[in-house]
């Protein structure tokens, strides 16, 4: 090859990088206003602002059944880190009861700075709240008292709710009359209502970062078995009694057992004074149904026996001895799958609680 065919060819080569070079730039120079574009709208939408929330809780008092209502001392307190915002201030409760009887103070007037540059606002609230309280175990139930809370301003888009490390403390001196705190415990999630409130800015729900306290309580068995049941116990040997009466005083047996159904009327009725009225039985109603027929299978017994004079007394005496073993059985029975039924439920509830 001559001389001048190696600088032609050098030349061609020299061509075809330089062209491969100028293509690169071009293409490169396209993408730069792309990704800038990009991060620009990344940059402008850097997603909700993480507001990190827990509760204390001072003190629980005056538990209403009647009301589902119960009242509570607590502090709550947020960190975060946009200026701009105030979740303290923003804060609102969703299960209050009795509005206008809720105190509620902010420790600081404007928001601590941390030294990482985050916020810091506590806000002391002392009020009743309120949630449906289940009482189908009643007297062996076991309550959730709520307390829930969310930011009235900035929906799900702006600003989301993050428990802290130790999202719920309880003070150990909180004492509960008649009832044991078992857990406590926070969720967080996100509440879509369904209306978007008329703001027309948002689509047709809007969706709010809610905080959710549960304190789970039950009653002690012991003491609530003895004060519950041994009264009805006593009521139903007071009945049975009535088929060991000689059949001949006929006047005392049916009067004994129109008085054990008194009582048990007047004891059911005092029992239930403070508690709501509500659309199903709970265990204790089911305990006085089953009760009510015990007495009644024994005065239908000595109503039959009062007509039957074959045998003599000794043959109406071994009859009476006969109903009243059939009698008890039927009542151990529907007593042991009323228990049973409840306690099953208290069992599959409890996971849900710890």
């Amino acid at each position: 090859m001559t001389g001048f065919q190696s600088r032609f060819f050098l030349l061609i080569a020299g061509l075809v990088c330089f062209a491969g070079l100028l293509w690169g730039s071009i293409a490169i120079g396209q993408d730069v206003p792309a990704a800038a574009e990009a991060a620009t709208a990344e940059a402008a939408s850097p997603g909700p602002e993480e507001v990190v929330t827990g509760v204390y809780i001072n003190d629980i008092h005056e538990l209403d059944f009647r009301t589902h209502s119960y009242a509570v001392d607590f502090y709550v307190w947020f960190r975060w880190r946009n200026k701009d915002i105030n979740p303290a201030k923003t804060m609102e409760f969703m299960n209050r009861s009795a509005p206008d009887d809720h105190v509620r103070e902010l420790l600081y007037e404007e928001p601590k700075v941390l030294p990482d540059g985050s916020f810091y606002a506590i806000v002391r609230n002392q009020g009743r709240f309120a949630t449906k309280l289940k009482l189908e175990n009643y007297p062996f139930d076991r309550q959730d008292l709520v307390i829930l809370f969310e930011d009235s301003a900035n929906g799900v888009g702006a600003q989301v709710y993050r428990a802290d490390d130790k999202p719920v403390t309880l003070s150990g001196s909180i004492v509960l009359p008649g009832f044991g705190i078992e857990a406590a415990q926070m969720e967080i999630g996100a509440y879509r209502y369904p209306t978007n409130f008329g703001d027309t800015t948002v689509g047709a729900e809007e969706a709010y970062s809610r905080a959710a306290v549960s304190i789970a309580i039950s009653r002690p068995m012991t003491a609530l078995s003895v004060k519950t049941f041994l009264p009805i116990l006593l009521i139903m040997a007071c009945a049975g009694l009535v088929l060991f009466i000689r059949p001949a005083f006929i006047d005392a047996r049916v009067g004994l057992g129109i008085t054990a159904l008194l009582t048990l009327v007047a004891l059911q009725l005092a029992g239930g004074s403070s508690l709501p009225e509500v659309d199903y039985l709970t265990m204790v109603d089911k305990v006085y149904l089953a009760s009510y027929g015990f007495i009644m299978l024994v005065l239908f017994r000595v109503v039959r026996a009062s007509w039957r004079d074959s045998g003599g007394e000794a043959a109406i005496a071994r009859a009476d001895r006969v109903w009243f073993a059939l009698i008890v059985v039927l009542y151990v029975v529907a007593l042991t799958g009323i228990t049973a039924d409840s306690f099953g439920e208290l069992m599959r509830a409890a996971p849900l609680a710890a």
